[in-house]
């Protein structure tokens, strides 16, 4: 399967496009992306369609900052699901860890990561945004490292300790544009890039943060359950999507993310003619057939995406749910690849 992406990372490019005079909905359709995806947060886009978009809308447009002024629009709302699952983080280090697990699918070079300072400055480190070299794009990495940027800096109620941006590619914008952008020094045609930052970043507390995660994770379930017959047991359904494969899916967490005691929770889904543990037995079926019937993903990283420790234990659900094997159930129920909203 093709590297894929979360297709959130492409909100605000519709009024964006719209406010250079262009048509959204044409240049979406041109590669491929269908303008749902951009609305669902299970969404995903092919990093290829989505780098190669870019591109040509920065060339279209005559926008070469298109990338920046994207990112530029991106705050904590754009990890709204994605607040879901690194609710329980304790610090940014394995926040980054788990944010890149949600948005970057069937890909392990295409994340963000803390590595060593390229410069060798003592107390500096960097967060680096890794790209596959055939998916390159100069508009996509800075796209990325300006959300990257945008994001950390809320995570961190701007204790980021930035002290310069390293990029790949010669400027493609006007130089001082990066600069009054991230407000540091920026260094171009570097190996990786990345924002050089304060190595106490690393153990970062999310002492200060936690409460704007907490608020933009449950203000996200609220929002999409707001009108629900079930309000409970779906806004839990949610939030136990949301952190498969990349949170914890104990009922502690989600009790605490929906800011209830776990025996309230418990006795809030039972009126509700249900219980926690069939909840989440329900999500991962949902989640594993779709991913099994709509996309070519080994059964390994299904497993992984939906919270089963291997796919030995894939199986065996998937025989408890349909009396058939993983293959079997690919075989027999196959969907176009739309069915997830990728391309």
């Amino acid at each position: 399967m093709a590297p894929m992406v979360r297709a959130a990372t492409l909100r605000g490019l519709v009024p964006l496009v719209e406010r250079l005079g262009g048509h959204p909905d044409e240049l979406l359709d041109r590669f491929g992306i269908p303008a749902h995806a951009l609305a669902a947060d299970d969404g995903l886009v092919s990093v290829a369609a989505h780098n190669a978009m870019l591109e040509a809308a920065a060339c279209e447009f005559d926008c070469p900052d298109l990338g920046l002024q994207l990112a530029d629009a991106q705050d904590l709302g754009i990890i709204g699901p994605l607040a879901v699952a690194i609710d329980a983080c304790d610090t940014l280090a394995e926040a980054l860890d788990r944010v890149s697990d949600v948005m970057f699918v069937h890909n392990p070079q295409l994340r963000v990561a803390l590595t060593a300072d390229p410069q060798h400055e003592p107390g500096v480190i960097a967060l680096t945004y890794r790209k596959r070299t055939e998916h390159y794009s100069p508009q996509g990495m800075e796209f990325g490292l300006g959300v990257i940027h945008r994001v950390t800096r809320a995570l961190l109620r701007d204790d980021l300790g930035l002290q310069s941006v390293e990029i790949p590619h010669d400027p493609v914008a006007a130089p001082d544009r990066y600069d009054e952008f991230f407000g540091v020094p920026v260094r171009f045609g570097c190996d990786l890039g990345g924002l050089r930052v304060h190595e106490r970043v690393i153990h970062a507390q999310f002492h200060r943060a936690g409460e704007a995660i907490r608020e933009v994770a449950s203000g996200y379930l609220a929002a999409v359950h707001a009108l629900d017959e079930h309000p409970v047991t779906d806004q839990v359904r949610l939030a136990i999507a949301e952190a498969l494969g990349a949170g914890s899916v104990e009922v502690a967490s989600t009790a605490r993310l929906l800011g209830m005691p776990q025996n309230v929770l418990r006795q809030q889904l039972a009126a509700e003619g249900t219980s926690y543990g069939r909840v989440l037995d329900d999500v991962r079926r949902e989640e594993a057939e779709r991913f099994i019937t709509a996309t070519d993903m080994s059964f390994g990283d299904v497993a992984a995406l939906v919270g089963f420790r291997g796919s030995s234990t894939l199986s065996h659900a998937v025989r408890r749910w349909y009396g058939m094997t993983p293959h079997q159930l690919r075989d027999q129920r196959r969907a176009p690849i739309r069915g997830l909203r990728a391309v």
